[in-house]
């Protein structure tokens, strides 16, 4: 059960100024709602061109638009960018061709979501697919000649577009509304399985009729590529010269929602010849990408079957042979993914470290390991020529899209605005790294954040905010949901601890929470919230709140039975209440069972150790319980019963309910509400 979906990412600390921001108010849920967003940087094969997406929300409406952006880096003055998609659409997904004379991207502008193309210098947008079903994403090959389209297919049907079409409609016309299932999954993430598998095609380029129909590449694979629920391209790979592809995928099968196991598959361009290279590894294989002479596969890989928060190593495979070796043994991160370097020296991958989430590179000759960008959270990043562009967050800023050499040398020169570009009148809240002595004598890291209206010599209430993951971070990092400067912009002061079982720290701090969800962390969180006091005088110690998601909503739980003291009030979003229950109502099972040390069955006591309803009797601090009823990671019968323990015991209590929600709070109009809800809370309870 991936929870680390709603981590907030790192970045480097900055002080703290100790005068009060001069600018007018704070920032707040409508400015983070509304606020345009830039995202997706994309380099012409040269380096010479920029491209990225810019989503816009209509607050008439409430509808959101995203169009493609162009700036030629080549030129050195202050042009802003300029639109180039057509105008009026809704697109997505840029890519330039090999030889950087066409733009592609995918729009629904037709009615379905297809692939399209457009001079890159300018001119009209051509649609080249007209397929029966939605394209779910694209990756061209190296010469530009062919390429890769994901599409969701009922299995039977393999390349028949029309067959999956046809029995969709159908299942939309029946009278009857029962489904049989006769395995898992039954459902994942915030949707029912209706028999549909992931699946790559293959087709060429060039021709003047769109295209109709396409070469099934992974017909012989029974799995998802992309893997559900949050997979893309990035497990697809082409080889140099278009006559094979490699792709990640987990069998789907019985096993599938307890299996952690992704395997690596080759396949020929005609889809014949599918082989498991990575079949000795029982554990995840991701991320393939060929060398530029196609004799070595590079991947990533964990090493212990069904667990998800695991080490990614990146590793090199002889593709004749079949050996491989690890690239760099001694560096204690996981790499987020593979992207190499022209000269075929270099892998760059981010990876969080510290309480940061950098960009890196890796010599392939000696596995050393550089910072090429160190500052912030690289959330993206494109390479080509001598550029490196990237979508780089802090807490203050959002994701602003910038450019340096490839080697990070190079002054960084900021394409997209900042958040506090777009909102001049907007005073941030000020933040701080600071760390103590936590569980086992160990240094743990936190973040402290001044309300925006900060004056020295005064005292705030404190938001206390629990990360979800439970392995993940909160951090000096962008969030749209989680975002501290949303409390910071009421009024409150914001502590957050990377407790053991955090990533960034190395993968034995991470290990450390496994089977130790209420202690160890609690131990961290206790000592972490007495460090901040002692270090930092405006907390008042005696207004605070606890408020958490995923497993920060079971951690507010925990904690409603077993560390009442210091807390006026609690929030707890999507959090697990009955941890038996959740080991049976979950969909991906390997969570539970890695956590808890097995099935519930074969391993009772181990989700009996940290179960919250076991202390529902020491429940008194009033509480906000949030769920949405398309939760299907964590049900909405843990919220209901939740709730339903608080009121029984006549202890203060709401339940705000999204019928159209999943584990994340999305539309803009029920994230206004969330937050309204919640600073209500606040209000009521801590004051400002």
């Amino acid at each position: 059960m991936n929870l680390r979906h709603a981590i907030l990412p790192l970045a480097l600390a900055l002080s703290l100024p100790v005068a009060a921001n001069a600018a007018q108010r704070g920032f707040e849920v409508r400015d983070m709602a509304y606020m345009d967003r830039h995202s997706a940087p994309t380099l012409s094969p040269d380096g010479r061109v920029l491209v990225f997406a810019k989503r816009v929300v209509d607050k008439e409406t409430n509808k959101s638009a995203t169009t493609l952006w162009m700036r030629n880096l080549a030129t050195r003055d202050n042009a802003p960018p300029k639109q180039v998609s057509p105008e009026g659409w809704s697109v997505n997904s840029p890519a330039f061709s090999p030889d950087g004379g066409t733009l592609y991207f995918m729009s629904a502008k037709s009615g379905s979501m297809q692939l399209y193309a457009m001079p890159a210098a300018g001119g009209e947008a051509k649609r080249l697919t007209d397929f029966a079903l939605d394209v779910d994403g694209y990756k061209l090959s190296p010469d530009g000649r062919q390429v890769a389209l994901a599409l969701a297919v009922f299995p039977d049907c393999r390349a028949d577009l029309g067959c999956t079409k046809k029995k969709l409609d159908d299942e939309a016309a029946r009278k009857s509304t029962g489904l049989l299932f006769e395995r898992m999954f039954i459902r994942h993430w915030d949707a029912w399985n209706d028999g549909r598998l992931n699946r790559v095609f293959a087709a060429r380029l060039g021709g003047d009729a769109m295209l109709t129909s396409a070469t099934l590449l992974s017909g012989d694979i029974h799995g998802d590529i992309p893997s559900k629920p949050f997979g893309d391209l990035g497990d697809f790979a082409w080889s140099p010269d278009g006559k094979s592809v490699a792709m990640s995928v987990r069998q789907s099968n019985r096993e599938e929602p307890w299996s952690t196991n992704f395997d690596l598959w080759l396949v020929n361009v005609d889809g014949s010849g599918a082989r498991n290279v990575t079949a000795a590894n029982k554990a995840w294989d991701a991320g393939p990408v060929f060398s530029a002479d196609g004799r070595t596969l590079y991947y990533r890989a964990m090493a212990r079957p069904g667990f998800e928060a695991d080490r990614f190593a990146l590793m090199a495979m002889d593709i004749a042979s079949g050996k491989t070796k690890e690239i760099a043994p001694r560096w204690d991160a996981s790499a987020d993914g593979i992207t190499l370097s022209a000269d075929g020296k270099w892998i760059y991958t981010t990876a969080q470290e510290l309480g940061q989430h950098p960009l890196f590179r890796v010599s392939l000759a000696n596995g050393e390991v550089e910072s090429v960008v160190k500052d912030g959270s690289v959330s993206a990043f494109d390479l080509a020529g001598p550029t490196l562009a990237f979508s780089r967050n802090t807490l203050k800023t959002g994701d602003v899209i910038a450019t340096t050499s490839a080697d990070g040398k190079a002054p960084i020169r900021a394409i997209t605005p900042s958040a506090g570009d777009m909102l001049p009148d907007v005073a941030w809240g000020a933040f701080e790294q600071f760390n103590f002595i936590g569980w086992s004598g160990e240094t743990v890291h936190g973040y402290v954040v001044k309300p925006w209206n900060f004056e020295p010599g005064k005292k705030y209430p404190v938001a206390f905010l629990i990360h979800g993951g439970p392995q993940g971070s909160f951090g000096n990092g962008w969030s749209y949901r989680w975002n501290p400067q949303t409390y910071a912009g009421q009024g409150y002061a914001v502590v957050m601890i990377d407790f053991h079982g955090s990533t960034g720290y190395g993968q034995k701090f991470t290990d450390a929470i496994s089977g130790h969800w209420g202690d160890r962390p609690l131990e961290d969180l206790q000592k972490g919230w007495a460090a901040a006091q002692q270090k930092y005088a405006f907390l008042d110690g005696g207004k605070a709140c606890a408020l958490g998601a995923s497993y920060g909503g079971f951690m507010v739980n925990w904690i409603a039975g077993n560390w009442t003291q210091p807390w006026k009030c609690l929030v707890s979003h999507d959090g697990v209440f009955e941890n038996n229950a959740m080991g049976y109502a979950t969909e991906e099972l390997w969570f539970s069972e890695w956590e808890n040390g097995g099935t519930p069955y074969d391993n009772p006591a181990g989700y009996q150790k940290f179960n919250p309803a076991n202390h529902v009797a020491n429940f008194k601090v009033p509480m906000l319980v949030i769920h949405g009823q398309q939760d299907f990671r964590i049900p909405v019968e843990q919220g209901i019963a939740l709730f339903t323990a608080n009121q029984r015991k006549g202890v203060a209590s709401q339940f705000l309910y999204f019928p159209d929600e999943n584990h994340w709070v999305l539309k803009p109009q029920n994230s206004v509400q969330w937050h309204d809800t919640v600073n209500a809370w606040l209000k009521q309870h801590i004051g400002q």
